[in-house]
This record gives structure tokens, sequence and C-alpha cells, in this order.
């Protein structure tokens, strides 16, 4: 597991490199249209730029979507409360903003830009259905994401997605509205189209894909922190059973969730943002075998 969190760092800088060259070929192409070599640096900036801002504001903005109240103190909800507190000593993290969302889907989430602005939130369905070990490891899970930054890089790669949509938006309009140059470079023209309308896509792709496998290594981490894979297990059998549609459903926050968000049958597998639950269920209880 330890090699996984250390190969997941290393390719949190390949897949932020890859998507500033994608934000980079969007920019060349519409400085070849527009025969203006500035327009790659603005693109580049402005993206980069975007991706910080959502570093450190996107935390902010996903307790507003979920509607989240934040938890002051053991008194606020005990239960809550003393079962991430409880995670946080048993891991020697320091202990995240505790938040409570009224809404009876089961679900819950992390986010934050590293351990120490870590956010943890939990719905008032999840509590309901939940036994005591069973919380214990739907919270373990998202510490595991805190603990392992799968908050900081879902941070990034969202900014950097939106980033690519909003830019390859931009230049299509450009490209039908405003192009001086359209006919000086056809074949260009054509091209650069073709990618403005594919580079959003296989940012989307790239994100779920990148989103699946970190739900399955916050699972493990989840089970090694409580020791008991089986009650996370039958956490996620819980979510599968029970779940549905938040009340105040947002795709663009879909990934940090537990367990998707969206009403069922929406969105096909390709595009899913979690792996299939019975697949998470079983790679826990092949961990099982092994306690």
């Amino acid at each position: 597991m330890y090699r996984a969190i250390a190969r997941n760092k290393r390719n949190t800088v390949f897949i932020i490199l890859f998507f500033l060259v994608i934000i980079g070929g969007l920019g060349w192409l519409a400085s070849v249209v527009y025969q203006d070599l500035t327009i790659v640096i603005v693109t580049v900036v402005i993206a980069s730029g975007y991706a910080l801002i959502q570093y450190f504001t996107a935390d902010k903005q996903a307790i507003a979507m979920s509607g989240a109240v934040q938890l002051h103190s053991k008194a606020d909800h005990p239960r809550l409360w003393r079962t991430v507190e409880n995670l946080a000593i048993t891991t020697g993290s320091p202990m995240p903003k505790v938040y409570i969302i009224s809404d009876p889907a089961p679900n819950a989430f992390a986010t934050g830009r590293d351990p120490e602005h870590a956010v943890v939130a939990a719905t008032t369905g999840l509590l309901e259905i939940m036994d005591d070990a069973e919380l214990e490891g739907v919270m373990a899970h998202e510490l595991g994401h805190v603990r392992n930054y799968d908050i900081r890089l879902s941070m990034i790669v969202f900014g950097l997605v939106v980033a690519i949509g909003f830019i390859s938006d931009m230049f299509l309009r450009m490209t039908f509205f405003g192009g001086r140059n359209n006919n000086q470079n056809p074949i260009m023209l054509v091209v650069g189209l073709v990618a403005m309308l594919i580079a959003p896509l296989v940012a989307s792709l790239v994100q779920l894909a990148v989103s699946r496998q970190r739900e399955y290594l916050a699972d493990a981490t989840g089970a090694m922190t409580t020791r008991h894979p089986d009650a996370l297990a039958r956490a996620l059998e819980k979510l599968e059973a029970y779940g549905r549609p938040m009340r105040r459903q947002n795709s663009s926050m879909a990934h940090l969730w537990i367990a998707d968000p969206l009403k069922p049958g929406v969105i096909d597998r390709l595009f899913a943002t979690h792996p299939p639950i019975p697949d998470r269920i079983k790679r826990l209880e092949q961990m099982g075998g092994a306690f």
C-alpha cells in the first residue's frame, strides 16, 4: 500500500503536466489559427491561475454546494465528532474540520488542500444507517483521502479540467464569431476545431480514471487504519442498497463523495466517478483474509 501511495504522489506530477500539455496544445492551435503566439502564454497563465484559485477555494465551494454545517465541538454531534477524533489520533493526523449535511441520502466526502486544512463531512442519512464500526470505516476512508493527498490532487485536476473546458469553449466561439484569419488556415482550422471539441472529453476521462483509482487506495488506507476491512465492506453494501440521489446534486463535486451522489443510471460506467461498489467490496474481502 505504501508503494501505491508513493506511486500516486509521483503520478500527481505527471497528471498535472499532462493537463498543462493539453492546455498548451490548445493555446498553440489557437495561436496558429490566429497567427499570434502570445495566445499560448496567455492560455497557460490563465489556466494555471484558475487551478491555483481552485487549490485555495475549492473546499469552501464544496461546503457551500453541499449545504454542510460545521460542528464546532463534540457537543454538536458526539458520535460523528468522536469517530473522526479517534481516527485522527490513531493516524497521528491533525483533527480536520467536521461537517454534517442534512440529507437522507447516505454519503460522505473529504476535501481541503492538505491534512492541516482538511474537511470531512457526512450526511444525516449515513449516520442513521451505519453502526459504529461501519461509520468508523467510512470516515477512515475519507481520512485516507486526506492522508494520501487525494484531496489536493482532486482540487487541482478539477480546476484544470474546468479550465480546459472554458478555454475550448472560448476558442470555439472566437473561431465561429470572431475568426478574422479562418480562411487563411483551413486545414489547421479543422484540426483546431476537432482538438478543441475532444480536449475537454479527454481531460474529463483522465479525471474520472484518477478518481476511480484513488477510491480503491482510500478503501485500502481506511481498512489498514481500522484493521477491519469487513466493516467498510458492510458500509459499502449499505451504500449500494440504500443509496439515492443527493438533494443538492452537483456533478462538479461528484468525485469527492464516497459513493456517486448522482441519480443511478444517468452516467455510463465509462463516465462514472467511482469504481463499481461490488469490485471495491471484493478487494476489501481479499484484504480481510490477510489480517
